[in-house]
């Protein structure tokens, strides 16, 4: 009973800490004048981000680093394969140029980069640097840019016209975020643990799963209100924060090792990010088709895992 309670109740507070994030950073947007993708690539993306955060910083101050890597793997082909995939089959994404030219390309790159950095066997403090300083460049870049965006901007819902009352939404927003993603997980893993479901599965697939509710929650009711920019920014801009702001802050934090690393797992990442390209540049849209194709590919994936999982326990 207090298992479905803490699913049901993690899943409700995601619901409305994504409705106030949503309200607040539009709000903030059309105050500042800065453009929906802008926040959804930043603000957005970031408090999305914030439960992997928490988990990956806590896994590596724990010894943990398979499972500080494996969350932000996990989650950026989580948000690929199954948010941005359902978001699309609930309703067709329109991309904007911009995104298809700048943004998904620096997604590729600092995938590559991220596996390049663990070549040596770890993620160091110089490395946690070097990824924070490529974010706080990316973001400076972004801000500035879309001062010259010529990218035809679309209608969004007004939030609070107060802007403190607008900061307080995206305050109160990401705490719930926060707080409904770790009850979700939480309640998700006991339920696996009462049906057996192993402690591998339940870290590639359930935690990974559950801290990418808030992107999956806040993409799929910016979709539904027609903000586009806001949803495919959420999904690029949280992958980009997960390389480049959670590892680089987890590494300075504690050094991340590799041991145990999967391969294939990250083929899988970069494959995804790689595939929306093309999908996106057709038509500046990622439609229903695109949508199940992603959605078909995670479910191999997780079928793979599975397998995977089976096999090893079998050994």
């Amino acid at each position: 009973m207090l298992i479905t309670l803490s699913i049901i109740g993690g899943f409700i507070i995601l619901t409305l800490g994504a409705e106030a994030l949503v309200r607040g950073a539009s709000a903030i947007a059309l105050r500042l004048g800065i453009t929906p993708l802008i926040i959804g690539l930043t603000i957005v993306a970031f408090g999305t981000s914030a439960p992997e955060l928490a988990v990956s910083v806590k896994s590596a101050l724990a010894g943990n680093s398979g499972i500080a890597l494996g969350n932000v793997i996990g989650s950026n082909i989580a948000n690929i394969g199954l948010i941005l995939a359902i978001t699309a089959l609930i309703r067709p994404i329109q991309v904007q140029s911009q995104v298809v030219k700048r943004d998904i390309p620096l997604m590729i790159l600092a995938s590559m980069l991220f596996w390049g950095l663990l070549l040596d066997g770890e993620l160091s403090l110089i490395d946690g640097v070097i990824l924070l300083s490529l974010l706080f460049g990316y973001l400076t870049f972004s801000y500035i840019s879309s001062k010259n965006s010529n990218d035809d901007e679309e209608e969004i819902e007004a939030g609070p016209n107060n802007p403190l009352l607008s900061g307080l939404f995206i305050l109160v927003g990401i705490s719930m975020l926060v707080g409904g993603g770790i009850l979700f997980v939480n309640g998700a893993v006991d339920l696996a643990k009462t049906f057996g479901v192993s402690e591998v599965i339940i870290g590639l697939t359930i935690v990974a799963i559950g801290t990418s509710m808030p992107e999956l929650v806040t993409s799929v009711i910016a979709a539904l209100k027609g903000q586009s920019d806001i949803a495919i920014g959420n999904v690029v801009g949280s992958n980009l924060f997960n390389i480049l702001g959670i590892l680089g802050v987890t590494a300075i934090v504690h050094p991340v090792s590799s041991l145990g690393f999967q391969p294939f797992d990250f083929m899988v990442m970069l494959a995804l990010a790689i595939v929306i390209l093309p999908f996106a540049w057709t038509g500046l849209r990622i439609g229903r088709r695109e949508g199940s194709v992603l959605l078909l590919t995670y479910l191999g994936y997780m079928g793979y895992l599975i397998n995977q999982a089976s096999a090893q326990a079998l050994v």
